[in-house]
């Protein structure tokens, strides 16, 4: 439990929230890149340079999307668990505490359907 009575304390926590989202968007967009790097050499007629390398990427993709998603949903539990410590006077008043949190559920979200559009949908 804080007893700063600071809002930097809040300010702080929601600083911490957005790296997390950035770390998040980072490997959504990686896993993004290598699921795609399979088909790309299937494409130009290097499939054959690594046995199963369409699979490889494939899984190691879908890898990087479940860490992003998980990363985004954890560090939601994480920054209520401060919130809930803080006391009102560190909030500040009409300040919106779900705006971050919002951000980081989309985040998470997004890294799912793309998960999915990658599994299930369009795959040639």
């Amino acid at each position: 439990m804080s007893s700063l009575k600071d809002p930097r304390v809040l300010f702080a926590s929601e600083r911490t929230l957005l790296a997390w989202n950035r770390t998040s968007v980072s490997l959504m967009a990686f896993g993004f890149v290598v699921e795609r790097f399979g088909l790309f050499l299937e494409v130009i007629g290097k499939s054959g340079v690594i046995f199963l390398q369409r699979e490889i990427s494939f899984y190691l993709g879908v890898v990087f999307l479940l860490l992003s998603s998980l990363i985004s949903f954890f560090s939601i539990i994480q920054y209520r668990t401060v919130i809930a410590s803080l006391q009102p006077a560190e909030i500040p008043p009409g300040y919106r505490l779900w705006g971050a949190a919002v951000v980081n559920g989309a985040v998470g979200v997004l890294a799912l359907i793309i998960l999915l559009y990658l599994t299930y949908g369009f795959r040639g």
